[in-house]
């Protein structure tokens, strides 16, 4: 494990780092995420091709990144949930809903914004 206490340009390198390390395990292990991020793969130069301007181009692939965003926040909560425990509780049920309501919500939006502004 890296240094906890590196300062500056260290501490900034040790951060990718472990951004990178988030990303492999993600795709390791979050379907959702390898199907979202695919989503984004394909979205992203569909949305260069078919946006007039530069505006329309930020909303539509920020829409898609929101996406994979949330999907890992979703993650981590459900990481967190599961390694407290594998035991039924109301609220590690309730905890994991809300984030997939929120991965929801981002998807609802990102289509609302694609179909606003192509259509």
């Amino acid at each position: 494990m890296a240094n906890q206490n590196a300062k500056g340009i260290k501490r900034l390198v040790n951060a990718c780092f472990f951004s990178i390390a988030g990303f492999k395990v993600a795709w390791q292990h979050e379907e959702a995420f390898r199907q979202e991020l695919i989503l984004a793969i394909v979205g992203i130069p569909a949305a260069l091709w078919l946006s007039a301007d530069s505006i329309e181009r930020v909303l539509l692939i920020s829409s898609l990144l929101l996406i994979i965003l949330v999907e890992l926040f979703n993650s981590a909560i459900e990481a967190v949930v599961d390694r407290i425990g594998p035991e039924h509780h109301e609220l590690s049920g309730r905890a994991k809903d809300i984030g997939s309501a929120a991965v929801m919500l981002a998807m609802i939006m990102a289509a609302m914004t694609w179909l606003i502004i192509l259509i």
